[in-house]
């Protein structure tokens, strides 16, 4: 440090003061960052999701026919007759019947091509790519191709041209209820569209397994193929199997899309609980009462479902031991 002279006697040099501190700006606030970003989805999930959740479940015990503010209070009336004088209780019980088929089917092709595409040692994204690719199309244009081309009924149409050819005669897939041909085309689209997302899930999961439990499994004589799935692969998947399960009983109990465009509402036979309450909601009588009614309905029963499902699984019990 230099110093100046005074007199003969030395004297210390000022010190510099040091620069100011910047201010911090909000933009570095962790907080504001936060709510910033959260802030509108969360305004969004209140005003589309939390409003009309509470405002279906008060409408239910409310005579509201035509309107969606009632005043004249019924009590548990709407859901006497939602679940005795309509045809909802029958869909109930003819989509979980579905969602008893289409689950498993689904789950077993998903993992079975993460398997594949994880064995893969070349053009391993090419593959995911395809797989995943069907997932980014919507359920109603899907549906209109399944309906229009490959399952139309015609003699030239996709699905017939390839029967012919093992001499079985034209079927007319859709709007013939006996044989139910019509699950077929439902099944088929359901499995394009769903298994590639539940792939990449699996996938995923694949991938995060150490390979030391192999090696490990080899050293002790397991052999490659059924015993290393079944006693390693699988049950590290256990918590991955939990979510997609669950997933898909979920998607399966508000199936609307593909049944709505392929099948439509006047068929009695293949009516899905949305697609009831859509007729009732929405149809001739608009009673939003019983709607709303069966809406709480099929909303509890999913819930249900899936805290079984989940109980039974183990899901959310922490990590697995």
């Amino acid at each position: 440090m230099s110093t100046t002279t005074t007199r003969g006697v030395a004297q210390p040099a000022p010190a510099k003061a040091s620069p100011a501190r910047p201010r911090r700006a909000l933009r570095g606030n962790p907080t504001f960052n936060f709510w910033l970003f959260t802030g509108p989805f969360l305004i969004g999930l209140v005003i589309f999701v939390f409003v009309p959740i509470v405002w279906s479940i008060w409408l239910s015990f409310f005579d509201a026919r035509y309107t969606v503010t009632p005043s004249h209070f019924i009590g548990f009336d709407n859901y006497k007759q939602i679940l005795t004088n309509s045809n909802f209780p029958s869909s109930l019980v003819t989509f979980s019947v579905f969602a008893a088929f289409i689950v498993p089917t689904t789950w077993a092709l998903s993992l079975g091509l993460a398997l594949l595409v994880n064995q893969l040692t070349f053009m391993r994204a090419f593959f995911r790519s395809v797989f995943f690719l069907p997932t980014a199309v919507s359920y109603v244009a899907a549906a209109l191709i399944w309906k229009m081309s490959i399952f139309n009924g015609v003699r030239f149409g996709l699905a017939n041209t390839v029967m012919s050819w093992f001499g079985v005669d034209d079927t007319s897939w859709i709007s013939n209820p006996s044989p139910p041909w019509y699950w077929l085309v439902i099944v088929t689209l359901r499995l394009w569209i769903q298994a590639g997302f539940y792939m990449i899930l699996f996938l995923a999961a694949l991938q995060n397994i150490p390979p030391e439990l192999y090696e490990a499994a080899a050293i002790d004589g397991a052999k490659k193929g059924w015993q290393t799935f079944r006693y390693i692969t699988l049950p590290q998947l256990r918590a991955t199997s939990t979510a997609v399960i669950l997933l898909l009983l979920i998607a399966a109990y508000q199936a609307f899309d593909e049944f709505f465009n392929i099948i439509g509402t006047k068929a009695t036979w293949a009516q899905t609980p949305l697609m009831e309450l859509y007729k009732t909601a929405l149809g001739t009588d608009q009673d939003y009462g019983a709607g709303s009614a069966g809406a709480v309905i099929l909303s509890l029963l999913i819930c249900i479902v899936t805290l079984a499902q989940g109980k039974i699984m183990g899901f959310g019990g922490g990590e697995e031991k």
